[in-house]
């Protein structure tokens, strides 16, 4: 609102089209505002000016006025200039705040209430219980449908989870929420790698070859299609660390250390002892043949 000294409304910022602020040409370096009304402010605010020339015009915004200008003189084209030793930081705040003008609505509280930290705590806790219950079922499931391979990658999943939690460690940062579903999915990501190696495993058996050369082809087998998923996983993490904030970025951050851990573990650490088991024993029914 633009109003007088005698507390009189003038005219309103809804006849006001645009603010912006611009250096002055005289070479002194300091800033102005300038005005453009609309055709009715236009022919209010000559009114206005008019009426007030040597006077300030003050402009009020939710109650409180941001700017006084004193009036110079009339001013009919609808066109003004707000100067003063502004900045051109101050002039730019000024002129947005004047483009933003008052809030046209009123706000009622309806409902108000606080939530403790409680709340997220046991989110949290209740999201830790629910992840070690599915790894619990999926440790015991490994074991009863591969046997002696489901044993091999029930510790490759324990050092897997070692090797994630010691880089978020070493990386000083915080399990969230999203960072505990990151870690949950990239333990799928791991649990379906050692599934396709071993059925890889299963189908060269079947084909009678021995075990070990069974195990090197079925790795060979499994490894490109291991990778390819891996990779466009880790291009979608990517994605969301460069354009994510907050809870987006700390949940990509660690899918993709756990993506990086599950792929090191499964073709280096599972390997190896699948090959050291082979050359323990050669009964093939410890391999769910």
């Amino acid at each position: 609102q633009f109003i007088d000294e005698e507390g009189n409304v003038l005219l309103t910022g809804k006849n006001l089209v645009d603010a912006q602020a611009q250096m002055k040409q005289d070479g002194s370096g300091q800033a102005e505002i300038a005005l453009e009304f609309d055709k009715e402010g236009a022919k209010l605010f000559g009114e206005a000016t008019t009426a007030n020339v040597g006077k300030p015009l003050i402009i009020v915004i939710d109650d409180q006025a941001v700017s006084a200008p004193i009036v110079q003189g009339p001013i009919m084209d609808g066109n003004a200039v707000i100067t003063g030793n502004f900045t051109a930081k101050e002039a730019q705040d000024l002129a947005v705040l004047l483009r933003s003008g008052a809030l046209p609505v009123s706000f009622e509280v309806m409902e108000k209430r606080s939530i403790g930290p409680t709340l997220g705590a046991d989110s949290l806790d209740k999201s830790i219980k629910a992840g070690i219950v599915g790894l619990i079922a999926i440790l015991i499931f490994m074991i009863g449908y591969y046997r002696l391979p489901g044993v091999i990658a029930d510790l490759s999943l324990v050092i897997y989870a070692l090797l994630v939690l010691g880089t978020m460690v070493a990386l000083d940062a915080v399990l969230t929420l999203p960072g505990i579903a990151g870690f949950a999915l990239s333990i799928g990501m791991a649990v379906d790698a050692n599934v396709i190696i071993y059925e890889r495993i299963k189908e060269e058996l079947r084909y009678g070859k021995t075990l070990v050369a069974s195990i090197e082809a079925g790795f060979k087998r499994a490894f490109t299609t291991i990778f390819d998923a891996n990779v466009t996983t880790l291009i979608t993490a990517a994605v969301l660390m460069y354009f994510g904030t907050g809870p987006v970025k700390g949940f990509a951050v660690t899918l993709s250390i756990g993506i990086v851990a599950s792929m090191l573990v499964a073709l280096a650490f599972t390997r190896y002892m699948l090959v050291l088991s082979a050359n323990v024993t050669k009964n093939q029914k410890l391999y769910g043949v």
